[in-house]
Parts: C-alpha cells; structure tokens; sequence
C-alpha cells in the first residue's frame, strides 16, 4: 500500500492531469449518453478522486481529511443520479459539491506553480492541471446555474444530464480559451457575468503561467 501511495505522489501531477482530460473529454469515444451518466461518470470520478490523492499527501492532516470528505462526496454523487436523477434540486447539490472539491485541488496546485524556483515536468504537468481545472470549475458552476433555471443558456441540449455536462465543457473551454463560436450563448445577467469573469480568468492565468515558467526558466539557467 505504502508503495503505491509513493508512486502517487511522486507522479500526482501526471495522473492528475490524465484523470481530469479522461473526465472532461472521454465523451468523444460515447454515443451512449445515459451508459456514460450510470457507469462512466461514476468510474471517471473514482480516477479522478485517486488521482488527487497524491497533491494532499504530506499537506497536512486537515487538508488530507477535508480531501477525503470530499473524494467521497463527489464519488457517492453521480451514483445517486440513479436513485434521483429526475430531482433538479439533486442536481443543484451535486454541482456545488463539485465546484468545492475543484477549487480545493486548484488551490495547492496553484500554490505549488509558485512556490519552487526550477521547471520539470511536474511544474509543466501542474500547469495544465491548473488549466483543465478551470474547466472543471467553470463547467460545474455553470451547470449549477442551468439546473436552477434552464434558461439560463441558449442552445444548451437539456434533454438528458450527460449532453448537458458536455455542452458545457465545450462551453467552458471555448470560453477559457477565448474562442467563443457563439453557438451556446448566455441567456441571463448572471451566466453572462459569470461567463466574462471566467474569460477573464482563462487569459489571466495564461498570462501569469507565462511569467512563472520564465522566471523559473530564468532562473534555472542563471544556476
């Protein structure tokens, strides 16, 4: 057991970043949605929660327990949707529990981009991490906001939970991205405001991770 933690936390970058590409995009492989809603989500969270144990190990003792109050929130979540997958409310609760635990993990993320003065993969894998991080988070928000009230969106696909999760990823990442297509489309103030904030974030962090991996590449070189 101890060596497999060890190798969790030697390569948690790596396997986090593998974890949160699976959960994002593993529905370009998917023509079963409600296959990918019962089985699939409920799988890709249990990688995902494995996979984040390894940014807590050596963090502390309340960091790894509160970790652990959350792996098991968002594992115990999606198998829910069977038992109460027609309930909005449900859905609701599920997309806030989500928000937390991404934010959680993208904040020592974020904090260990800035803390070490050198660059190697762990520092390139972080950064991406922080990245699809973001899509995590911003998806989940939004999503919260669309269970609320579904007309929060246009052109959102509302007629079943995983077409929903994935027209938002893709919305997400266009958003972050700054490319905006312009075929989902905020429909009230407040998923217009979110949307903005979140294309602001996207550009912000880009730029910042920019400055970080040079000065850290500046760094190495002046050693």
């Amino acid at each position: 057991m101890q060596n497999i933690l060890n190798y969790i936390h030697k390569r948690k970058y790596e396997l986090l970043l593998f974890a949160l590409i699976q959960h994002l995009f593993i529905g370009i492989f998917l023509n079963d949605l409600p296959f990918y809603t019962k089985i699939i989500w409920p799988i890709n969270m249990v990688i995902l929660g494995i996979a984040s144990v390894g940014v807590f190990i050596e963090k502390g003792r309340w960091k790894n327990v509160i970790q652990n109050i959350l792996f098991l929130l968002v594992l115990v979540l999606p198998i829910g949707l069977t038992f109460w997958g027609n309930n909005p409310n449900y859905f609701i609760f599920l997309n806030f529990g989500y928000v937390v635990f991404f934010l959680f993990i993208f904040w020592e993320v974020l904090k260990y981009l800035i803390k070490p003065s050198y660059i190697n993969t762990d520092i390139i894998s972080a950064s991406a991490c922080g990245y699809f991080l973001l899509i995590e988070i911003s998806t989940f928000l939004l999503q919260f906001f669309v269970y609320q009230n579904p007309q929060s969106f246009k052109g959102i696909d509302l007629s079943n939970p995983a077409s929903t999760y994935m027209d938002l990823v893709y919305f997400s990442s266009i958003t972050l991205t700054s490319i905006g297509f312009g075929d989902i489309t905020p429909n009230t103030h407040y998923t217009k405001l979110i949307t903005s904030f979140f294309g602001i974030a996207g550009q912000f962090y880009s730029v910042v991770l920019v400055g970080i991996l040079i000065s850290k590449f500046t760094s190495n070189n002046s050693k």
